[in-house]
């Protein structure tokens, strides 16, 4: 068993050792991706777009918590798919793995943000929702950890891996690169 000091810096080395990739898989300095991403939001707030964030489980209540502090904090249009009647009933009409790419037909356009989060980066619904979003000329950001080479790591236009090989550790990571991200949002307008 761990203790506190070797978690923490467990924690340290995932976290520095993020990888950021481009769309076209070439490795990024994570300074630059994230200012991209903090450029692509700045344009969606301006343009009074809309950033959809999508995961499972853990990853859900985490796209939920980022997208309040968006809205409220930064004034970014903000949506998750969070409700049980919508969920349970587009997988049981159509599929789980339809859950997200569903709505996003409905709801995404041209210029919207897609921020995707899997631990594992192999969710079929959040690989499905991805390829809607870039389907409806979304921007793409994906956060996954775990297997380097997972499916998720390659679909957006900006991709940000952590190599952490538990659930608990990527999650904790993720939290990380997001409140890193809202707060470079919130910095940039006030």
């Amino acid at each position: 068993m761990m203790n506190w000091a070797g978690h923490f810096e467990n924690l340290k080395l995932n976290l520095l050792s993020l990888s950021t990739r481009n769309h076209s898989g070439e490795d990024m300095e994570p300074d630059s991706a994230f200012a991209q991403w903090r450029e692509h939001t700045l344009q969606i707030r301006s343009a009074r777009k809309s950033v959809f964030l999508i995961g499972n489980g853990a990853s859900a209540s985490m796209a939920s918590h980022i997208a309040a502090d968006l809205a409220k904090n930064a004034h970014i249009r903000t949506e998750v798919f969070s409700d049980l009647s919508l969920i349970t009933a587009i997988a049981n009409d159509l599929s789980y793995v339809e859950v997200f790419a569903e709505p996003l037909r409905r709801r995404m356009t041209e210029g919207d943000m897609l921020v995707a989060i899997s631990s594992s980066g192999k969710s079929s619904n959040i690989l499905r929702g991805v390829q809607e979003a870039k389907r409806l000329g979304g921007i793409g950001v994906t956060l996954s950890a775990m297997d380097s080479s997972n499916a998720l790591r390659t679909q957006g236009l900006l991709n940000f891996y952590v190599p952490a090989m538990s659930y608990g550790m990527a999650e904790t990571c993720h939290a990380a690169i997001l409140h890193y991200w809202m707060d470079l949002i919130v910095a940039s307008i006030t």
